[in-house]
This record gives structure tokens, sequence and C-alpha cells, in this order.
């Protein structure tokens, strides 16, 4: 999607914001006002169809040889965070930084990814990169996925947390890390271990980000996830900013990758 690619590299972010962009499941793009470019669980193929039969149902917004990314994010080793099909391409440029949860180590081994360009990261362990900090926070994903990791991901002074594919977990949300945040981001498919709608609605409601943003829904037929529930539960609990951006980064970045696509088609 060569349009939707030069929107996000031509796009100028103003100094002090941070401009978000998903790309379905799991995936977002951040742009700063320094042009860097920041993949967090990105999936730009079908590589699950062909390796489980879980079918993408997701238009493609990207292809990974369209933008060259400054750092990579890979929460844990499932192949719709970690895109083995994408990966190879994504860090051939020789310049783009991969940063991955442990679990990903067998991976990167496997797909013979370029060894000086990543770093594996652990409960705890911080990256920092040109003004861009990456810190790994808990995150229960089940015994599939035992090394799986929440990214605290601070663009300037923007502050965004990506609860990762987690269980609820109220022990995780009173962490003094998640006050005063900026972004919140969290699955609401109810699947694989994962929050669903009135989970992710509470975990919301506990956390109180200035806005929050629901993953993790409409790409596959088998892990469900409804945003019109997950809107509803919340109006159902004390007011918080979610309508806003959720509505803006969800229905803009579908709807276009959408129309181009059938455009060409």
């Amino acid at each position: 999607m060569k349009d939707f690619a030069d929107l996000i590299k031509s796009l100028e972010v103003s100094p002090g914001e941070v401009a978000v962009f998903w790309l379905g499941q799991a995936g977002f793009v951040f742009k700063n006002s320094a042009n860097r470019l920041v993949g967090l669980d990105l999936y730009l193929s079908d590589s699950c169809n062909k390796e489980f039969g879980f079918k993408r149902l997701m238009p493609f917004l990207l292809q990974p040889e369209e933008i060259i990314f400054d750092l990579l994010i890979a929460s844990h080793a499932h192949y719709d965070h970690f895109d083995i099909e994408a990966m190879p391409e994504l860090l051939r440029n020789g310049r783009t930084v991969l940063v991955t949860a442990q679990d990903g180590r067998p991976l990167c081994d496997r797909l013979s990814l370029p060894s000086e360009q990543i770093r594996y990261i652990g409960l705890g362990d911080e990256f920092d990169f040109a003004g861009i900090n990456i810190r790994a926070l808990p995150c229960d994903h089940g015994v599939l996925a035992p090394d799986a990791v929440g990214i605290m991901l601070s663009i300037g002074d923007k502050r965004i947390y990506y609860t990762g594919d987690t269980a609820y977990r109220e022990d995780y949300w009173a962490n003094p890390e998640l006050k005063d945040l900026d972004l919140l981001i969290l699955p609401i498919n109810g699947a694989y271990g994962n929050l669903n709608e009135a989970e992710a609605a509470e975990t919301a409601v506990r956390i109180n980000a200035r806005m929050t943003v629901p993953c993790h829904f409409w790409n596959f037929a088998e892990h469900g996830g409804d945003p019109m529930r997950f809107s509803k539960e919340i109006q159902q609990r004390p007011p918080i900013c979610l309508i806003p951006l959720w509505l803006w980064v969800n229905i803009f970045s579908f709807s276009y990758g959408l129309t181009h696509r059938m455009e060409e088609e």
C-alpha cells in the first residue's frame, strides 16, 4: 500500500507530539517530530494462515519494503507479533534495530537475521535510542508465551503503555509506573488468554490513561473481539478519554487502507 506508506513518511509531526497509526491486529506505527519511526508488533503478511490456518481478514496497509523503520519492537514470538515473513525484509536495510522479547531469539536464528541489529529484552530491561526509551513490563500471556512482555514506550515526554497479549492482572495495573500515561493500548479479543472486552474496559478504568486504544480484533475470525462491545463496557464505567483517539486511529487507518485496496482491485 504505497499511498499509506507515503502518508506515514510525509506526515509532519509537531514538536512534543507523537503520531499513531494502527495497522490491524496489534500492529502500531509511531512517529515523532524528528521523523523517527517505531513499529510495534507489526503483522504485515498472511504468515499465520500459511502456518496455522488463521486467515488474515484485515487489508494489507504496508509492504515491508515500503518503509525503513528506526526501531521495531516484538513483544513476543507469536507470528502475528513477530512476523516471520516480513521481518527479514524489514531488517534488510542494515539500519533498523529490532528489540524483541527473549523468545524471539530462536526465530532470529532460524531466519538468519543480522545479530548486530537485534537487542533482546526481558522483564525490567530497557533500551534507549535517539530520545526513545523502551522498557519491558510484566505480561501474562500464559504458558505458550512465558517470555512475552508489555512495553512502556517513552517518545520524548509522551508515555505509551502497550500491555501486550495478556490476561487480566490487577497486580499489574497497580504498578506506579502506569500513572499519568498519555496512551494505553490493550487487546480485547478474549481468546488465547487475552483480555476480553469487559476485562479490557475494567483495565482501562483502573489505569486511567489520558487516551485508550483497543487492538487485537477483526484480523482472525478465530480470535474474536468487538470494539463496539468494548465501547459499551467503557460507557458503563467512570468516564475515560477513549473515543477521540481510537476512532481516529482505527477507523481512519482501516478505511484508508480498505478504500485504496478496493480502488486498486
